[in-house]
């Protein structure tokens, strides 16, 4: 029977926003890929079980070498994924053996340890869950012309991140359906939503920041900075 947790961190987008030949996760950071920084953290999680690394199929090969030069040992694979994330997540979760899941977007580097645990406890104890912060700007709905046609309350709204944690047999289920009916969602979360499942969030911090804008990167050093001075 299955028991534990397992992680998916997808890697396999190349990216636009960020402006170089190099996609945006294996550029480096503090002198390592952001793919690293990422694996690393999950690593060190003492509960999981293994990490499935889904990246681009150009990229399996150097990905593995850095699996080995780093020794990110509870990365048990690493494998090609599909033309939309959607599809990698799918490819990463049929390689999972634990009962429980976590997605992860590779280029969240700074997500910590307790993030992480606060985000199983929340799943094991409601079903599925994903990490969030509360939106500190005012959100506006616009129409395609530009025109405000709405303002959400605040207090409701909150910017989802990653990790998020589902029962392995739930999400696959999700996603076939999605598959089935050729839906694509912006998140997992959504294909849960869609099939009638509740996800409760478990509050983050805003420095799991996701890395896809040169100005994202900039930050980034800032936050690696910062996190060692914080060590010394």
């Amino acid at each position: 029977m299955r028991s534990g947790f397992s992680a998916v961190i997808v890697a396999a987008g190349k990216g636009t926003r960020m402006g170089t030949r190099e996609s945006k996760q294996y550029l480096a950071l503090n002198g390592k890929p952001i793919i690293v920084h990422t694996l690393d953290v999950f690593s060190q999680v003492p509960w999981l079980q293994e990490i499935v690394l889904v990246t681009g199929a150009a990229d399996v090969a150097r990905c593995q070498a850095w699996v080995e030069e780093y020794e990110l040992g509870k990365v048990t694979a690493v494998i090609p994924g599909g033309r939309e994330r959607q599809q990698s997540v799918y490819k990463g979760l049929k390689q999972i053996q634990a009962e429980w899941v976590m997605i992860h977007d590779g280029v969240r580097p700074f997500v910590t340890l307790e993030e992480i645990e606060s985000c199983r406890e929340a799943a094991v104890r409601d079903g599925a869950s994903v990490l969030a912060v509360p939106v500190k700007d005012t959100i506006k709905q616009v129409n395609g012309q530009g025109l405000i046609t709405g303002t959400p309350d605040r207090q409701s709204l909150w910017a989802v991140q990653t990790p998020q944690a589902f029962r392995l047999s739930e999400l696959l289920s999700a996603h076939e359906a999605a598959e089935r009916d050729r839906f694509i969602g912006t998140d997992d979360a959504m294909l849960m939503e869609r099939a009638g499942h509740s996800v409760v969030v478990a509050e983050g911090k805003y420095s799991n920041i996701k890395i896809t804008t040169p100005e994202d990167l900039a930050y980034a050093a800032f936050l690696q900075t910062s996190k060692g001075e914080n060590m010394e």
